[in-house]
């Protein structure tokens, strides 16, 4: 796999004083038309092996191409805050937006690779980093990136002679540590890992570039140029429609029995009944949030439901129990112009909070695959991928000891319409229902058949949806108020 890497590239250096000029402004150039067109970002991850040229490559790279458009992550080891989340979380917040570049020295790579060689995992887990690191790099490129993946190599030989070289030049010195020399002492053990991370993830959207490393001539002119060929090629493709792709229909409703038309909607609680059950799961909830035990994980609650079907009041309910310092609640809306510069769940890996805390999503990443379906705001190949990126999105949050509750609350299209005409005549409630409220009423079969295909292709063991009956709002109240509270007794470890 190395071999290629290991046969002594060289560029005399005549040769790389005359290509370095053309090269640069070339790659400014595509820099302005990135920028320009702002259609797509550019990833760039570089890895590889200790004394390779990888920070000399980085420092290059900004050396060559303007500022403003560029910008360079050193991914050490992770803070405290990013250690509160799941391992990706801090590689999301990073990502560049349409039309900038965003260069990683150190990735999502690095770390599984390390605790592998030093034996803090077992070979399954690094195979499930590795299978993470693939869905991430899949989405981003079917999200419109282009991910460009460098590896910088050096023979065992090269390698020691390189950070003797490095180390011997008083200028050069402080490059090498000893933690270099530790691992080059693990060489051998390091090329059986970076193999087998380059084989399993080397793929046809997003291809490991590998790169001899020991000629800094040869390195900067191989990386430069990759680099320039793909942004153009990118470029000259941005206006080109994308072929449809044909996926499998959802399933059909051929007897219209579904999910939603099970559920029980005249399910009642009584006005006194209520205010008892309210008092008493609210009080459940304020104890189980202030338990010591509860500094170590995270709730995430998420609402969705029909227009009118009480999430606000339900989300009230909630906040009423808990310690305002400790949670926070996050209306998702249409995406901003920031937002829409990013792949989707962009904006939802964000607000992803510390542990001890809780955060409510009123709506949420689920609204690709129901009003972005429904409207037509996105592709069907982008929404039908989107089951699967959701999936593997609250693995990742669940894996990492969070706790995620998702509601949907339901209501019958008559119990809609009377609570539509009472906004419109109430005038503090005048606020809420607005003509897209019409609108989307007018699609209520094709919503009803997105919720169904969502439930039946997310509702997972890790985290399962919880259907709520909402044409009785004490009744929806109550019951999510318990079902929260039995979530966190369970994470607790409380029968």
């Amino acid at each position: 796999m190395f071999e290629s890497a290991e046969l002594g590239h060289k560029i005399d250096k005549e040769t790389y004083n005359i290509e370095v000029p053309k090269l640069r402004e070339a790659l400014l150039e595509a820099q302005i038309d990135l920028a320009k067109l702002s259609k797509f970002p550019v990833i760039i991850l570089i890895g590889g092996l200790d004394g390779a040229g990888r920070g000399e490559t980085v420092n290059l790279l900004n050396e060559w191409m303007d500022p403003r458009f560029i910008q360079t992550h050193g991914m050490g080891e992770p803070s405290d805050e990013e250690l509160d989340r799941p391992m990706m979380w801090r590689f999301w917040r990073e990502l560049p937006p349409k039309g900038k570049i965003g260069v990683f020295l150190g990735s999502w790579y690095t770390w599984p690779i390390i605790n592998r060689v030093n034996g803090h995992t077992k070979v399954a887990e690094l195979d499930q980093s590795l299978e993470r690191a693939k869905r991430l790099e899949s989405m981003l490129v079917a999200e419109g990136a282009l991910v460009l993946k460098f590896w910088m190599h050096l023979s065992k030989d090269r390698q020691e002679k390189r950070l003797k070289l490095l180390e011997k030049n008083p200028q050069t010195r402080w490059r090498v540590t000893d933690r270099d020399w530790k691992h080059f002492k693990l060489y051998d053990k390091f090329r059986v890992i970076h193999e087998s991370v380059i084989r399993h993830t080397s793929t046809a959207e997003a291809p490991w570039i590998i790169v001899e490393g020991y000629d800094p001539n040869y390195r900067n002119l191989t990386v430069g140029k990759v680099i320039l060929d793909a942004i153009n090629k990118r470029l000259d493709d941005a206006n080109k429609k994308m072929a449809e792709v044909h996926a499998p229909p959802p399933l059909p409703s051929i007897d219209q029995l579904n999910i939603l038309k099970t559920l029980d909607l005249s399910q009642k609680i009584e006005k006194k009944e209520f205010k008892d059950e309210l008092e008493k799961y609210q009080g459940k909830l304020a104890l189980l949030t202030r338990e010591a035990k509860f500094k170590d994980i995270t709730v995430i609650v998420m609402f969705e439901g029909n227009d009118a079907a009480g999430k606000g009041g339900a989300i009230r309910r909630i906040t009423s129990a808990l310690d305002a310092r400790f949670y926070s609640i996050v209306p998702v809306a249409a995406p901003t112009e920031e937002e829409r510069a990013q792949p989707y769940l962009w904006r939802f890996w964000r607000h992803i909070p510390r542990r001890g805390r809780v955060t409510i999503f009123d709506r949420s990443w689920y609204g690709r695959v129901l009003v972005e379906r429904v409207e037509d705001f996105c592709s069907k190949a982008d929404w039908m991928r989107a089951y699967s990126e959701i999936n593997d999105f609250e693995a990742q949050l669940v894996r990492h000891n969070i706790v995620v509750v998702k509601f949907w609350l339901a209501i019958s299209k008559e119990e809609q319409l009377n609570r539509f005409n009472e906004r419109e005549k109430i005038g503090f409630k005048r606020f809420k229902i607005t003509d897209e409220d019409w609108r989307n009423r007018e699609k209520w079969d094709d919503y009803e058949h997105a919720v169904c295909d969502m439930v039946d292709r997310t509702s997972t063991e890790i985290a399962p949806w919880t259907l709520v009956e909402a044409n009785d709002k004490r009744f929806a109240r109550i019951k999510v108020l318990k079902t929260l509270c039995k979530h966190i007794e369970a994470a607790l470890g409380k029968k």
